[in-house]
C-alpha cells in the first residue's frame, strides 16, 4: 500500500514539475475578434464561421467555395469627408492642368479649382468623371502605379492626420485574418478602381492583387516613350458599383460568395446575390454611427449613403453593425 501511495505521489509531483516547465496549465485560445463588442453582430459572425467549417454539419461549405467579399471605401477603410481615391484624382486633375489650357473654360474644372461644391453639383458628373480620367489618360500603367504609391506615402488626412493606409478599420483586420484562419478566401469588391486599390491590398489587407475587383479604365498596348506598353486611356471601361458588382464577381472570381460585407447602397446588388445563394450565407453592412470616433451619416448622405441597403437589410436578415457600439477600437494603433 505504501509503495502505491508513493508512486502516486511520484506521478503527481512529476506532472506539476513538467507543468511548471511548460509554463502552467494550457491557456485559453486567444480571441480572434477582439476589437468586436460581445453582441449579435459578433455572435452571428462566429456562429456563421463554425457552421461552415463543422465537418459532418449540414451546413458545411468546403474551402474551395467559402468566398467572403467585401467592398473598400466606408468597410474597410474610412471614407470621410470623402472618397480617398477621389482625393488622390483631384491632386492629378490640379498637376495636369497646364497640359489643358483648354480647361480653363470648362465649369466642371473651374468648380474643382474653386472648391466649390454647387458649382461642381450643377457642372454634372459626367463632365467631372471625364476630367478625373483626362487627367491620366495616356500615362503608362507602370507610371500611373508609381504615382499612386507616392501619393498614398505621402498623403494625409486632413481630419485624422494619418496616412490613408492606416485610416482602415482595425476590427475588419481581424475579421479578415479570422476568416482566412478558416479557409476562407478573402476579396475586395470595391466601386473604386482595381488600379487605386492593388498597390495596397496586399501589405494593408493581406489581400493580393488578384483578388481584387474593381472598376476598370480602359487601356490599350500601344508604344509610349519608345517602349511598347499598356496605355491608359480618357474613359471608363467597367464600373464595379450597385448591379455592376454581381457581374464583377462573376467574371473574375467565378463562386458565388457565401458572405458580403458592404455599407452602401453601392453594396446593396452584392449583398443580394450573395444572400440569395444557397446553403448558409451571412450578410454584413456597417453603419456609420460614430461622431465621435469618425463619422455619423446614412440616408441624406453624398458619401456612402445608405438609405435602400438599410431597409433591404432586416427583410433579408443581413447583420447592421454599429460603428459606435459593436466595435471597441476604430483604427490600429498609431506608431
Amino acid at each position: 500500500m505504501a509503495r502505491g501511495v508513493t508512486r502516486r505521489v511520484v506521478a503527481w509531483l512529476l506532472a506539476l514539475a513538467l507543468a511548471a516547465c511548460a509554463g502552467g496549465p494550457p491557456s485559453a485560445a486567444p480571441d480572434p475578434l477582439p476589437s468586436w463588442q460581445p453582441g449579435p453582430a459578433r455572435t452571428a459572425i462566429l456562429d456563421f464561421v463554425r457552421d461552415v467549417t463543422t465537418a459532418g454539419a449540414p451546413t458545411f461549405v468546403p474551402p474551395a467555395q467559402r468566398i467572403a467579399v467585401f467592398d473598400n471605401d466606408g468597410t474597410l477603410w474610412t471614407e470621410s469627408p470623402q472618397y480617398t481615391q477621389v482625393l488622390f484624382m483631384l491632386e492629378q486633375v490640379e498637376a495636369a492642368a497646364p497640359r489643358h489650357p483648354e480647361w480653363r473654360a470648362d465649369p466642371a474644372f473651374q468648380a474643382l479649382a474653386a472648391h466649390d461644391e454647387a458649382a461642381l453639383k450643377a457642372a454634372g458628373q459626367d463632365r467631372l468623371m471625364a476630367l478625373l480620367f483626362q487627367a491620366s489618360s495616356g500615362m503608362t500603367t507602370e507610371a500611373y502605379d508609381r504615382a499612386i504609391r507616392d501619393w498614398l506615402a505621402s498623403a494625409r488626412s486632413p481630419k485624422f492626420g494619418r496616412p490613408y493606409t492606416e485610416l482602415v478599420y482595425q476590427p475588419q483586420l481581424e475579421l479578415l485574418r479570422y476568416l482566412r484562419a478558416n479557409g476562407f478566401r478573402t476579396w475586395i469588391v470595391t466601386g473604386g478602381t482595381i488600379e487605386f486599390v492593388r498597390p495596397f491590398s496586399e501589405a494593408v489587407y493581406g489581400i493580393p492583387p488578384e483578388q481584387v475587383v474593381g472598376s476598370t479604365q480602359a487601356v490599350r498596348y500601344a508604344q509610349a516613350d519608345g517602349a511598347m506598353a499598356l496605355v491608359r486611356e480618357p474613359r471608363l471601361e467597367f464600373n464595379d458599383d450597385g448591379p455592376g458588382k454581381p457581374v464583377g464577381i462573376y467574371r473574375q472570381i467565378g463562386r458565388r460568395p457565401i458572405l458580403a460585407f458592404g455599407n452602401s447602397d453601392g453594396d446593396l446588388q452584392m449583398l443580394q446575390y450573395t444572400t440569395d445563394g444557397p446553403g448558409r450565407t451571412l450578410g454584413l453592412v456597417v453603419h456609420h454611427d460614430d461622431a465621435a470616433r469618425e463619422a455619423a451619416y446614412d440616408r441624406q448622405s453624398a458619401v456612402g449613403r445608405l438609405d435602400k441597403a438599410w431597409d433591404e437589410a432586416a427583410a433579408h436578415g443581413w447583420i447592421v453593425v454599429s460603428m459606435k457600439t459593436d466595435w471597441k477600437q476604430l483604427f490600429p494603433a498609431g506608431p
